[in-house]
């Protein structure tokens, strides 16, 4: 996978992940055109697509485009399923999820897809796993925040 790209119905992008290394005008580009391509298709249109020399992979949950950019090699039914299993992880962290859930908790949903995704490739395959580890950061997380709380310790913001 290249890119994944999370944006609404409107054309605004709420996520963009890139496994290619690119430059941010190309980076831009892409985005504009990828995203201008998938809006200007039927909803009852298939959500495979040649696009240059890539294939354009993309699913609507609610109000937002789930889009990745694959290698022309890559099956699309399997980046279909990468789609929904994020969507699926997405859900369970944030319950139902929607587009203000991507806008507010935007690292949390980044979090989830380095979870999931590492260098456009499926890092790990059980939801139970990639669930477990993201418990366990949250865990983290609230103790550091508890631990930091009143406190001025080196990276933790002094609260009066």
């Amino acid at each position: 996978m290249q890119v994944m790209l999370l944006f609404s119905r409107q054309g605004k992008l709420r996520l963009q992940k890139w496994y290619v290394p690119l430059p941010d005008k190309e980076k831009k580009k892409i985005t504009t055109e990828l995203v201008q391509t998938v809006l200007a298709r039927k909803p009852k249109m298939c959500g495979f697509l040649e696009w240059r020399d890539l294939k354009i992979v993309y699913k609507t949950y609610a109000s937002l485009y789930f889009c990745c950019a694959t290698e022309d090699q890559d099956n699309e039914l399997i980046t279909l399923e990468i789609i929904h299993r994020y969507v699926e992880l997405l859900d369970k962290c944030f319950g139902s999820v929607s587009e203000l859930d991507i806008i507010f908790k935007f690292e949390k949903a980044y979090f989830i897809l380095d979870e999931f995704l590492l260098g456009g490739e499926v890092q790990e395959t059980s939801k139970k796993n990639v669930l477990t580890a993201i418990q366990q950061a949250d865990l983290l997380q609230e103790k550091t925040e508890s631990m930091c709380h009143g406190k001025s310790f080196i990276g933790c913001k002094k609260t009066y």
